[in-house]
């Protein structure tokens, strides 16, 4: 179903060096992904305690500085995989690492929300360095340099689950939060050493080409213009429709500019192959469910019962630390080895995985629509989802690099890992949203929080979102039968 392209080296494209570590190299590719994984799933945990520290009123305020982490990777998911094929995977590695470092730095220094939502867009503009090895290992490893990338990227992403989530906890709960980014700067400056050191010095693998700038740019602006209205729409009212229309808009000329662009942000004829675009949309409506399971897991199981009235009472009271430890679930069944699934995918045998990856999410989802008041039915929900996104995950990125060479694979990591940016950037919004439809007070405090009824229902918008899986692949499957019946007709 899929045209794969064998990943053979490339003529003339030899380190400068001796070869390079195969283990080492792994390693700082294994580091690379749980250190910007942690970035990401430290917040969730971490927003009840962000939203009293800083004074944060309202839900939608608080998960913004998530919205913020997830856009900004999606401008990084665009820019620093082509400079790695346009300018050396070391030097986008580097310059992705020390994006992360100053990103950390910013909240420390200010202590802050605006030091700390300019942080996020820092931390997640760099926290695209979790594309990288898709490309430098593919580029290394030889026929089996997609295999190991996307191994790496699924398996590593289980264990910056486990450190952000739970090490993100115990390092606020037994600290401060501005410790706490020292201490990730800190472990960021080493990523960085590790990056140069251990990431070959290569020629680019593609010696022509651009990056579009302005296209990115403007795929970012009205994206976030969309978000900003879906995230505050309930506080502006009716005042919402103006930047939700100007989102709109935009968004349709952006995609008829692209269209005849020279530059285009992702390219036309990868886009055009059997299942890429479809790939991309699975990829993004997985991140969409990923991020609202999250948000509204933390969000439950830290609101305190014994905080609200007794007519409002919800919650589970937890820590930041233990609301991590009821993620472990999710975190452990990204480590499973899928060779089957695997195997499925290599022989053109996608949409079957997906299928399966999206039923198993929506299962999860559904359990916790109707079971969500105790602890142990997170850790249930949690492992069934973990497997789930795990599925998927896999299944968007291989087959989106199966699509291209291996002078492509950064173009191709960026064009998945956008759509993954937008779809984390979606699910926040749509959660916020759905929290922030009623609100009941916190007695004594001045600070609100969502109704126990807008969980089941956000449980339920998330299992629709897996549903749209199913149906964007099997509408993929329709047309590409359709275009090949025409095609021998």
């Amino acid at each position: 179903m899929t045209e794969t392209h064998p990943p053979a080296g490339l003529a003339g494209r030899t380190p400068s060096g001796p070869a390079p570590n195969k283990g080492l190299l792994i390693g700082t590719g294994a580091l690379l992904v749980v250190l910007t994984n942690a970035v990401i799933f430290i917040l969730p945990p971490l927003l009840p305690v962000i939203q009293a520290q800083y004074g944060l009123a309202t839900v939608a305020g608080t998960t913004w500085l998530y919205t913020a982490l997830t856009l900004g990777g999606g401008a990084g998911f665009l820019l620093l995989p082509r400079l790695a094929d346009l300018y050396g995977d070391r030097n986008a590695s580097v310059a992705a690492a020390a994006f992360l470092t100053v990103g950390a730095l910013i909240p420390a220094v200010g202590d802050s929300y605006p030091t700390l939502l300019a942080g996020c867009i820092l931390m997640g503009f760099g926290g695209a360095a979790q594309l990288l090895p898709l490309g430098f290992l593919r580029r290394n490893l030889g026929e089996d340099g997609i295999r190991v990338g996307v191994a790496v990227l699924v398996i590593a992403t289980g264990v910056g689950i486990v450190v952000g989530m739970i090490g993100g906890g115990f390092i606020v709960e037994n600290l401060s939060l501005r410790s706490f980014f020292l201490i990730l700067a800190a472990v960021c400056v080493v990523t960085t050493v590790a990056s140069y050191a251990t990431i070959p010095c290569a020629p680019p693998a593609e010696r022509t080409g651009r990056i579009g700038v302005l296209g990115t740019a403007w795929m970012i602006a009205w994206v976030a213009t969309v978000l900003l209205t879906l995230t505050q729409g309930l506080v502006w009212g009716s005042a919402a429709l103006i930047p939700l229309v100007i989102g709109i808009v935009g968004g349709i000329a952006w995609v008829r500019v692209e269209r005849r662009s020279s530059s285009a942000v992702f390219d036309v004829a990868m886009m055009k192959a059997p299942l890429v675009t479809a790939s991309c949309l699975c990829i993004a409506l997985f991140a969409a469910l990923n991020s609202a399971f999250m948000l509204l897991l933390s969000t439950y199981a830290q609101t305190s019962p014994a905080a609200l009235r007794p007519a409002d009472a919800y919650g589970l009271g937890l820590s930041a630390l233990e609301t991590g430890l009821l993620m472990a679930p999710f975190a452990a069944a990204f480590l499973i080895r899928g060779a089957v699934l695997d195997r499925a995918l290599f022989n053109g045998r996608g949409v079957p995985v997906f299928v399966i990856g999206a039923l198993v999410s929506a299962a999860g989802l559904a359990w916790l629509a109707v079971a969500h008041d105790q602890q142990w039915h997170y850790l249930v929900g949690a492992a069934v989802m973990g497997l789930g996104c795990r599925i998927g995950y896999a299944a968007g990125f291989t087959l989106v690099q199966m699509a291209v060479p291996e002078e492509k694979a950064g173009m191709a990591a960026g064009a998945a890992g956008t759509f993954m940016a937008v779809g984390f950037a979606f699910g926040t919004a749509l959660v916020s949203g759905d929290l922030s439809a009623s609100l009941v007070p916190v007695p004594g405090t001045g600070l609100e929080v969502a109704a126990k009824g807008l969980y089941g229902i956000g449980y339920w918008l998330s299992g629709a979102l897996a549903l749209l899986v199913v149906v964007t692949v099997l509408i993929s499957r329709a047309r590409s039968g359709r275009r090949a019946a025409a095609a021998t007709s």
